[in-house]
This record gives C-alpha cells, structure tokens and sequence, in this order.
C-alpha cells in the first residue's frame, strides 16, 4: 500500500506557504480571524477576507499570511490577499481617484449628488431621474463636465464609478448614434 505522507517526507516537499508584507511608518494594523483593520490619523479601513485557508497576522511593523496548504490554489490566494493589503496600505497615504466625463449628443443632461445618491435628470428625454448609489466613504464632485470620485478604499470608489457609468446606460437604442452617458476616463494606477 502507498503511503502519501511518508512519500512528501521523503522528497521534502514544502507544505507551508508564507507571505510577509512591511507596515509603513505611522500606520496601525490589527488582525481578529480574517479581519484585517489598518487605521492612520482619521482614516480607518476594515477589510474582511473570506478564505479561510489564509491565514493573516500582525507580527511587529509586518503583516504575514500564511496557507498550510502551498498548492496552486493556496498561493494564488496568499497574492491575492497580499494585493488587497497592499491597496489598503496605499489608501491610508493617498485617496484613489476616478474621472469620469459628461457626455450629451441629444439632450442636456444635468446631474447632481444628493447626500448618498447621484442623481441623472433629462438623459435622452426621459422624464423620471436616474439614480446611482454613492458607497459610505466616498466623494463625489461635479463640475462642469467632469465627475471626480475619490475615497481611500479603492474598491468603494471604483463601485461608485461602475454604478455611475451603469446608471447612464443606453438600452434599446443603437449605441453608435446615440453615445451619451457619463464614461469613466481615468482610473487610479494608471501612472504607476
């Protein structure tokens, strides 16, 4: 009978997979489970992380995660952890921001914000207002023909943003003759 156990031991396979990431200066990481809470100054971001073969730990000025099962599955989930901590970590030094451009072929549309609500009148005509929900944390700012989203979580902003360009769709009609809407133009890391 073949032994699995006993065959990994003897060709000294590696079963643990362990990945650390720096804490910058003036930053306050806390784990509780797969609850990660990072806080600077005013700015506090909690992120819980569903995969519970991870592991996440605060040791010292470093955050390590660790999956006791390094298989292909294992260590994607490790990076993929590692990269959503490395945005919150980015978020708590600078606010992630989209742009976004009014675009009106046929009628004039305005647009404001109304406290958790942006909120799209006159689009193709239509005599009831479009809404677009605005997540906690994030702000939002009209001028002119441009739309500025930002926040320090990078994926309530980018949600904001995809409900904004959702709620400005064009359905039933042909896309090529009728282009308005209101389209993301910049997103955040671009430049890096």
């Amino acid at each position: 009978m073949f032994n699995f156990t006993s065959w990994r031991k003897k060709l000294n396979m590696k079963s643990l997979y362990e990945t650390t990431i720096q804490i910058p200066d003036g930053v306050n990481c806390t784990s509780l489970g797969t609850t990660l809470n990072c806080s600077k100054g005013n700015t506090q971001l909690v992120k819980k992380f569903e995969v519970h073969t991870v592991t996440i730990s605060v040791k010292g000025k470093e955050i390590v995660l660790t999956c006791k099962k390094a298989n292909k599955k294992g260590v994607a989930n490790v990076n993929a952890i590692a990269a959503h901590i490395n945005n919150l970590l980015l978020g708590l030094n600078e606010r992630f921001v989209y742009e976004m451009e009014i675009c009106n072929v046929h009628f004039p549309m305005t647009v404001k914000v109304d406290k958790d609500n942006f909120v799209i009148t006159n689009f193709l005509g239509e005599k009831v207002p479009r809404n677009a929900k605005i997540l906690p944390g994030v702000e939002v700012k009209v001028a002119g023909t441009k739309v500025t989203i930002s926040s320090a979580d990078i994926e309530k902003a980018g949600q904001t943003a995809a409900n904004i360009e959702k709620a400005s769709t064009v359905t039933k009609k042909d896309r090529r003759i009728f282009q308005d809407g209101i389209f993301i133009i910049k997103k955040p890391g671009a430049d890096r």
